[in-house]
């Protein structure tokens, strides 16, 4: 872990307990995230990519401890995180400072019975910061700053439109100038020509105010744009990791090419190679032994359903876990 590393996650585990009721014992978990690593550098964008159910949501709101671990460790700014319990009341304010999140739902994200100039002003009064009219000041540099107009303060959510209510989101995570924004989803209940503008308005935004993203997606094309790092989970575990650019141009995991080839092109003269994936993800409540991929992958071989691969180096920052590297 170098100097500028901002945040480490080391071996997370989040395992959700399975009861046929409410007495009765726990005999079976739920492995929504089964032993992920990652890092992101200050000033870093990390992309995280894959199906939906592949873990990558509650891995991001385990960074920000609304799910607890079950094991692994969670390092911010080269501090334990991990168990929130033996931090003060005072420390973890400071962490809910510095760590915020984007929802992925603007609209069920804001209260709907607050005028947008309570909601903004509510996390800067509960931490303290500022004065009344300073306060204001920021609430409407802030509208600026995400394109709305500080006259449109004293609106109701249900009175801006979807893109306008993440910009709101937008303005809330900044409130409180942190250091780390999660992102989980924030484009995919947007419009495309809208999902351009939010995330042209996050890279405006992240040199600004200085800040580091993780940005969950499971849109491979909307990642591309924002991402200096991507790293693909599949069944709570992540297959692959690599820079940005090296990711799509190389890919080498076969879930990894299986999903890039399923991004559309815009010219009609350009045949992609489509990989089909036979089968569906298996249960998190049973994954496979071995290779988690290989019940559906074209390329396995003796052993994959056997010994589980390793993250491993496979050139470079690029890494994979595959029996075939």
């Amino acid at each position: 872990m170098s100097a500028e590393t901002l945040l480490a996650v080391e071996n997370l585990k989040v395992h959700f307990p399975v009861r046929k009721t409410f007495l009765s014992r726990t005999r079976r978990f739920v492995y929504a995230v089964n032993g992920i690593s990652l890092t992101l550098d200050k000033g870093e964008t990390l992309g995280i990519v894959g199906e939906s159910g592949c873990g990558k949501t509650t891995a991001g709101m385990a960074v920000l401890n609304l799910v607890k671990p079950t094991a692994g460790k969670i390092i911010f700014r080269g501090n334990d995180i991990s168990d929130r319990s033996v931090l003060s009341r005072a420390e973890r304010l400071v962490l809910r400072k510095e760590m915020q999140i984007i929802f992925q739902d603007p609209y069920s994200s804001l209260n709907p019975r607050s005028p947008l100039n309570q909601i903004l002003d509510v996390p800067m009064r509960i931490h303290g910061l500022y004065t009344k009219n300073e306060r204001k000041d920021r609430i409407a540099y802030l509208l600026e700053k995400v394109g709305l107009s500080p006259e449109q303060g004293r609106r109701y959510p249900h009175e801006f439109s979807g893109g306008q209510r993440q910009r709101i989101g937008i303005a809330r995570a900044l409130s409180l100038d942190p250091v780390l924004i999660i992102g989980d989803e924030p484009v995919s209940a947007l419009d495309v020509s809208i999902q351009a503008q939010i995330i042209n308005l996050l890279m405006d935004l992240q040199g600004e105010f200085d800040l580091s993203y993780v940005i969950i997606a499971h849109d491979l094309a909307v990642v591309e744009h924002i991402s200096d790092r991507i790293a693909v989970m599949y069944l709570g575990k992540v297959v692959e990791t690599a820079p940005y650019r090296e990711l799509y141009t190389s890919p080498l995991h076969p879930y990894t090419q299986a999903l890039l080839s399923a991004i559309p092109v815009a010219d009609p003269r350009v045949k992609r190679n489509r990989i089909i994936l036979n089968g569906d993800v298996p249960s998190p409540r049973d994954p496979p032994s071995g290779c988690a991929f290989h019940p559906r992958c074209p390329r396995k071989f003796e052993g994959c359903d056997r010994i589980e691969p390793q993250l491993g180096a496979a050139e470079n920052a690029h890494q994979v876990a595959c029996h075939l590297y």
